[in-house]
């Protein structure tokens, strides 16, 4: 299994960033909003990963830290949750957030993150209550801000996650309009990540 990833960053986008590393080799690694926002722009990185291998794809998915890792392990041990539907809510909410909303059994919290339903959530809280109460959780809240052109780099984030162009477009217009133009990348997502 391949446990971290130590490269050159070659692209940083919020859904996915590519390495290359020392032999040449490029890796294209899924990444949650909250990795996005904590990775700098260039240079050397090292992502932790997991590594998923399903009949028709290989994927890797990058962590900026252990926490994220062990929390998305614990989200894609519940059924009903693959990957995909945890880097969701990885992106939607931060480590600390879906913490908390275990261990005080906050259904509606869980619920907020698109596609999770009311089952799903308190599904998440019955099997992972336990895990996250053994499991220590060293949480770092720095998340830097990203500069320019926040709104397409939102847009391409939810592209990615499975979002049509058109809404989720209308969606950022009006969180733009609502809120005003100084919002992060990751404060954009995660608004749009409510609405959509």
């Amino acid at each position: 299994m391949i446990t971290y990833i130590k490269g050159r960053l070659i692209e940083k986008n919020p859904a996915y960033v590519v390495l290359e590393t020392a032999g040449g080799v490029g890796y294209y690694i899924h990444i949650s909003l909250n990795t996005f926002s904590q990775l700098k722009d260039e240079g050397e990185v090292k992502i932790l990963t997991h590594y998923v291998v399903k009949e028709d794809s290989q994927t890797l998915y990058g962590f900026f830290d252990e926490a994220e890792r062990t929390l998305f392990r614990m989200l894609i041990s519940v059924n009903g949750i693959g990957p995909n539907t945890a880097c969701v809510i990885l992106s939607a909410l931060s480590v600390q957030d879906v913490v908390n909303a275990i261990s005080s059994e906050d259904v509606r919290t869980i619920q907020s993150v698109k596609g999770i339903g009311a089952k799903t959530a308190q599904r998440v809280i019955i099997d992972l209550k336990d895990k996250i109460a053994k499991a220590s959780f060293q949480i770092s809240d720095n998340f830097s801000a990203v500069g320019n052109n926040n709104k397409i780099e939102a847009l391409s984030a939810l592209i990615a996650l499975g979002f049509a162009k058109a809404p989720a477009d209308k969606v950022l217009d009006s969180i733009l309009k609502e809120e005003g133009i100084d919002l992060s990348v990751e404060d954009l997502i995660k608004k749009a990540l409510k609405l959509l």
